[in-house]
């Protein structure tokens, strides 16, 4: 069976390295020229993630790549600043985590997988024929058995086949920005963040990196018009609704019109009845990203590409079948994902100013507790801080032609 993945980030890679291994014919086509090598954010890893690229034997290399960020300091407009223990936190969330920058998280994967899979950068899919023939915009057209979209939250794949992005999306009240700034506060294992209501602005480095990365959270009061792919516009945008934030936000700010990566976009939930049509199925945030930083989407997508390879390779004959127990085994999952996710993005960003007081309350209390009884009351919650810890991932070492 010959498969096409279009996307070559985390899904794609995670989703080529399953399939060789299960014997399958793939190709992966990304429509940047190369891998993004800086900028980026930190993701999270959590227990299942982490247990499937251990087998997939790059777990060192991304524990040699964790940020190493152990301490979040949190200033306000008002009241003394207050320090929480991450190290504590994810220790109480989960059993087996890594925080990780995503570029590196998608260098190490993509190693694991450019010998096995071909990969084409620098093109994209333009048509999807219900025979498989794709058309491409430079390659020439090939026909393929199972065409996947693991291209993010904006995929292409997921507009030639279920049709507007717009059908499908639920704002959650937020934005996200992220770029690249110099580590002029030489941070080591220290994220800095300033809170106020509505509006984040925090900076934070990894333990190998030389610069850092500066994130803003917006909570307007209704959307906010620009094109995604305006950046400038985006710029300002960020400049209007921050300009008079206190702290380091001014030094942010001026860092703008130098960074060399920045990333802006809505805090968006994808929402899809089914994530498959025809030859055509969907992986990672492409199909069910319960919102950018604060969903768990990057584990979600780890879980989701090891599942669909798994029930590929278990209905080897029959690709409508397969696409329907993957969606069976990983749909409780999303669900429960989206919920938690809508949580989070209020929790995030205070809509209040009561909310910014609760929010450092809620950090000294957690502080005072001892770890174990964090760690005890965190495991009874599986629906929220421990969603991502609880989702028995399925054995499908059966089908592993490496296997002696």
């Amino acid at each position: 069976m010959r498969i096409l993945i279009s996307g070559a980030s985390i899904a794609g890679p995670v989703l080529a390295f399953w399939l060789n291994r299960f014997g399958f014919d793939v190709t992966v086509v990304e429509r940047t020229p190369a891998l993004r090598k800086s900028g980026g954010h930190a993701v999270d890893l959590f227990r299942p993630a982490m247990r499937i690229v251990e087998q997939m034997g790059v777990v060192e290399e991304i524990r040699a790549k964790a940020t190493g960020t152990e301490t979040l300091v949190i200033r306000r407009p008002t009241g003394s600043p207050v320090t929480l223990e991450l190290r504590k936190l994810f220790t109480a969330v989960s059993d087996s985590h890594v925080e990780i920058m995503r570029d590196d998280l998608s260098e190490i994967l993509y190693n694991a997988t450019c010998s096995d899979a071909d990969y084409i950068f620098d093109d994209s899919i333009t048509a999807i024929g219900d025979d498989g023939e794709v058309t491409f915009e430079h390659g020439p057209a090939q026909r393929f058995d199972v065409i996947v979209g693991a291209d993010g939250l904006h995929s292409n794949v997921r507009a030639l086949v279920f049709g507007p992005e717009a059908g499908f999306t639920t704002w959650l009240g937020a934005y996200l920005a992220i770029f690249s700034v110099p580590n002029y506060l030489e941070l080591d294992g220290v994220m800095e963040m300033f809170v106020d209501t509505g509006r984040v602005a925090g900076v934070y480095s990894a333990a190998h990196m030389s610069d850092a990365r500066a994130g803003f959270f917006l909570r307007p009061p209704r959307p906010l018009d620009y094109h995604y792919r305006d950046v400038e516009q985006q710029k300002q945008l960020l400049r209007s609704h921050f300009h008079d934030m206190a702290w380091e936000v001014p030094r942010l700010l001026a860092e703008l019109d130098n960074t060399p990566s920045f990333y802006f976009d809505s805090i968006t939930q994808l929402r899809l009845d089914t994530w498959s049509r025809g030859r055509v199925t969907l992986v990672g945030d492409a199909a069910y990203c319960p919102g950018p930083a604060v969903g768990g989407s990057t584990s979600m997508a780890v879980i989701g590409a090891y599942i669909l390879a798994g029930e590929l390779a278990a209905h080897a004959d029959d690709h409508s079948a397969a696409f329907g127990a993957y969606e069976h085994e990983i749909g409780d999952y999303v669900r429960r994902s989206r919920s938690f996710a809508i949580a989070a993005a209020k929790t995030l960003v205070p809509a209040r100013p009561f909310n910014v007081w609760a929010m450092a309350n809620a950090i000294r209390l957690f502080n005072a507790l001892p770890a174990p009884v964090s760690r005890a009351a965190a495991k009874l919650n599986t629906k929220g801080v421990r969603l991502h810890d609880s989702f028995a991932v399925p054995d499908y070492a059966a089908f592993d032609m490496t296997r002696e």
